[in-house]
């Protein structure tokens, strides 16, 4: 579940259900403040971010809900809540911002991918996102077949090519 970037980044959780339930707007980076045996079952990849999203509170802070990450297996009777809501970190600027695109456009916060950084710290890669409609994906997945007929056609060319030569 769990592979190496060549920038570093060790991505533990990503979200594909997202790009095929939303149109992606905009891409951002993100802290996430976690407790030592989340960050021990994140290095395992026991996450979870297919129903999960984020929302701007009242004081300005940015929350990600219904994020599971189970709990660690090496824990005690003190060990977390796999589906509490975690605080993220960006800067103020970025969180009225946010605040602004998600009341006035409808946009949604998704997370796309979980991962460490190089300096082994948690991170987040958020997407301002607009909802598709049931008929959008329809579309995205006739093209996705249209594309794959595609290639299927021209690899059965190609390998008639090889034959007559």
């Amino acid at each position: 579940m769990a592979k190496e970037k060549d920038s570093g980044e060790k991505v533990v959780a990503s979200n594909r259900k997202a790009f095929y339930d939303y149109h992606i707007e905009e891409k951002l980076e993100a802290g996430i403040v976690l407790k030592g045996t989340e960050v021990k079952s994140l290095r395992a990849g026991l996450v979870n971010l297919k129903e999960s999203y984020a929302s701007v509170d009242q004081r300005g802070e940015v929350i990600l809900h219904n994020c599971h990450i189970s709990p660690y297996s090496h824990g005690n009777i003190m060990n977390h809540d796999p589906l509490r809501p975690r605080k993220l970190l960006l800067h103020r600027k970025e969180i009225s911002r946010l605040l602004g695109q998600t009341q006035q456009k409808g946009l949604t916060l998704v997370p796309l991918r979980l991962y460490f950084n190089p300096r082994g710290q948690a991170k987040l890669e958020l997407a301002l996102a607009k909802g598709k409609k049931q008929h959008d994906r329809r579309e995205a997945i006739k093209g996705r077949e249209a594309g794959r007929e595609v290639e299927r056609a021209m690899k059965s060319e190609r390998r008639g090519d090889q034959g007559r030569k």
